[in-house]
């Protein structure tokens, strides 16, 4: 909320009758002493400079006055390039970053060697995660050596890619230019909480500065929220919130962070205050959006697990679910040898902007599925393109990280646990193990891999496009390399020793017996062993895919025939668009060869391949040849991909599988055939019923059966059915 101005009255007694800098008022908020630097700023907003009047106004929280101001300051030619960098570091505090970043680009342009709208620059890009902000960085302190600032938020950075070191070394430097840098005293705090070790020296250091400082404790809440340790973070922003209650970004972040820890009530409280008092960033209202969607949902509750998913799905899917979750619980707990403390929450969102809202302001990906803690979430089938998104491979990725996260206490690098959740994917299905992409091909030719003391840092500032892609990628290669090694035994050992707070390079001393730098080398060779081919030959192959989908237009079938099986040898794991699996699939098509279409669909299906439609084709080829179970297996696979609005998979899978009488999996199916909510009604619940019957659950079939007669009172097969089930 804007501050009442009216103290204007009284500021003879608060500050001098002289003019006033608006560097002494923001001095005087920064050392606590909000009541003179209120009337300090209120007097600027009398000046009649207009330049003055905007810090004035944005003293006070007077954004807009301030925004109006500011757009007068800047307007004459002449203007200082330093207004528009401060009306940039407005607009950026008030969550438009686009216009901040022209803003500090116009600057620029005015004054080349303005160390502070590199500065600007580089915050809006930190804030984004981009590889460019140490690009700025660098070029402010180049301009400005003894900018605390640029040292500082080098060292935030740093810390963000776990470069705990490089992160002491630049907060020490802010801190030698100017003794009262917070943000350097904050990253200096999180680096001794991070190593379990306590802060209160720096803490009392920004205590003696302002003992109302709550941004300092929101940094150090940031940081551990990058470090995993959701519950921790959350003790910092509230800690924010009890030395600074009017800080409003506070108290969105701490009801942020508590919605991850799968609390509603109170983030619900956090986040109104917030949004009230102005702070109405895109994480306060999109939040509090999804909250108020909940009402929408679904939640199933048992022992070990809490489900939420949309009412319009939950008929369908809580059943998939419901089942896979248990049988990752069991398979974790048996091989991580624990078993987690609470039930563990996942929340399936139909919508991808509310699933969204749940990575907003977190690094990485965060694309598929995110987890905070014992809480999981992830996207419906619904809210992403058929054959984009597999549920179950990312609910074993996210429920690696529960366990993982759990058995160390949050004390585990982000390569690991990542790698980890990716090598996990492949050990329940080699069909979604992580494929080698055009993306990682390209860094594997370049170089680009990390040294894996290193590879923390391409899963948070990229310096490429698609890094973040490529470190998934290498860290589950990484652990497949040591699982194929040394064993799944020594993954779980690794996990023990961060558990003890051992540093990368101490758990493979110790773990694997070599140091980090030939582990580095014996690594990088099997990937050029493995990939170095492919990589080598990538143009040769892109050329050779184009000129097939060229072939293809053209409808030359037998030249698709003839070359497509070289073009799958140059790059075998290329399953994306228009690969040349399904070229060569549609040329055997048209020629009639059954028998070859259905071999190189099923090539496709071993490499990942899972677009749906692709899939089914490949089940009906393996159905006519006769080959049921196999077709059985193909569907079941699209189960996992695509199992929404499609009553015709549930429906064919539910009779091929009664057929080969499992009537487990035929009382799945037809029930989700009901769940579609089906045309006809009466046969979709008299096929249920049927099941029942075939499994021995007769009261659950004369239970079926009636609905079936209720919805259509003729149906005979219900009839009889029933008659059978009464004895006559």
């Amino acid at each position: 909320m804007m501050r009442v101005l009216a103290i204007a009255t009284v500021l003879c007694a608060c500050v001098s009758a002289h003019a006033v800098l608006p560097a002494t008022c923001w001095q005087m908020q920064k050392h606590g002493q909000q009541k003179q630097a209120d009337a300090c700023f209120t007097q600027l907003t009398l000046s009649r400079d207009a330049y003055e009047r905007a810090e004035g106004f944005w003293g006070v929280e007077d954004w807009q006055n301030a925004n109006a101001a500011f757009r007068e300051a800047t307007a004459p030619a002449a203007s200082p390039a330093q207004y528009k960098v401060r009306w940039g570091m407005l607009l950026h505090e008030r969550f438009n970053n686009a216009e901040a970043s022209d803003l500090f680009r116009e600057a620029l342009a005015k004054d080349p060697n303005n160390a502070a709208a590199y500065l600007g620059l580089a915050t809006v890009q930190a804030q984004d995660y981009s590889g460019d902000a140490n690009e700025s960085i660098a070029k402010a302190l180049a301009i400005d050596p003894k900018l605390a600032a640029a040292h500082e938020l080098a060292a935030t950075i740093a810390l963000d890619n776990d470069n705990r070191e490089l992160a002491a070394t630049e907060a020490d430097k802010a801190l030698a230019i100017d003794n009262e840098a917070v943000d350097a005293m904050a990253v200096r705090a999180s680096l001794e909480l991070i190593a379990d070790k306590p802060a209160d020296a720096w803490f009392s250091k920004i205590t003696a500065i302002n003992p109302h400082d709550g941004e300092a404790y929101t940094r150090v809440g940031q940081h551990l929220e990058l470090h995993y340790r959701f519950s921790d973070a959350a003790v910092y922003y509230r800690k924010a919130t009890e030395v600074q209650p009017s800080l409003w970004a506070a108290h969105s972040l701490l009801g942020v962070e508590l919605m991850r820890l799968g609390q509603e009530d109170e983030p619900l409280k956090q986040l109104e205050l917030a949004y009230e008092n102005g702070y109405r960033n895109p994480a306060t209202v999109n939040s509090l959006r999804l909250l108020d969607t909940y009402k929408n949902f679904t939640t199933t509750r048992d022992a070990t697990t809490i489900v939420r998913l949309d009412k319009k799905e939950n008929d369908l899917l809580e059943p998939y679910i419901q089942a896979e979750l248990h049988t990752i619980l069991e398979t974790y707990s048996k091989k991580y040898k624990m078993t987690l403390p609470a039930p563990v929450q996942v929340e399936v969102y139909p919508n991808h902007e509310d699933f969204a809202v749940r990575t907003m302001g977190m690094p990485g990906l965060g694309a598929l599925g995110v987890t905070f803690g014992e809480v999981v979430a992830m996207d419906s089938p619904s809210g992403r393109k058929p054959g984009d998104f597999n549920w179950g491979a990312t609910l074993w990725h996210e429920m690696s990280h529960v366990f993982i996260i759990t058995a160390t206490n949050q004390r585990v690098p982000r390569w690991f646990t990542e790698g980890l959740a990716v090598h996990e994917e492949g050990q329940r299905s080699p069909e979604w193990s992580d494929r080698v992409t055009p993306d990682v091909l390209l860094a594997i030719r370049a170089k680009k891999l990390l040294p894996i003391l290193k590879l923390d840092r391409g899963f948070v500032f990229q310096e490429y496009p698609q890094q973040v892609l490529v470190s998934y990628f290498q860290g589950g290669s990484i652990c497949d390399y040591i699982a194929a090694k040394w064993g799944e035994g020594k993954l779980l050992e690794m996990v023990h020793s961060y558990a003890a707070g051992k540093t990368t390079a101490e758990v493979i001393q110790t773990n694997l017996a070599m140091s980090h730098e030939e582990f580095d080398k014996q690594f990088l060779a099997s990937v050029d062993g493995k990939y170095g081919a492919e990589a080598a030959h990538f143009d040769e192959w892109r050329a050779k895919l184009k000129a097939l989908a060229t072939a293809a237009q053209a409808k030359q079938m037998d030249v698709i025939v003839q070359q497509a099986p070289a073009v799958i040898a140059l790059y075998p794991e290329y399953i994306g668009d228009a690969n040349a699996y399904e070229l060569l699939a549609d040329a055997q098509h048209d020629k009639g060869d059954a028998k070859a279409e259905a071999a190189v669909l099923l090539q496709y299906e071993h490499q990942g391949g899972q677009q749906p439609e692709l899939l089914k084709r490949l089940a009906a080829l393996q159905e006519a040849a006769g080959d049921k179970a196999e077709a059985i297996a193909t569907l079941t696979r699209v189960l996992y991909i695509y199992p929404v609005k499609d009553t015709e998979l549930h429906q064919h899978l539910g009779t091929l599988l009664m057929a080969q009488k499992q009537f487990g999996g035929a009382i799945r199916e037809y029930s989700a055939v009901v769940a579609t909510n089906p045309l006809d009604k009466a046969g979709a619940e008299y096929n249920l019923a049927a099941a029942y019957m075939a499994a021995g659950q007769r009261d659950k079939a004369q239970e079926t059966v009636l609905i079936a007669l209720e919805a259509a009172p003729d149906y005979r097969p219900a009839q009889k059915l029933l008659l059978e089930l009464q004895g006559h």
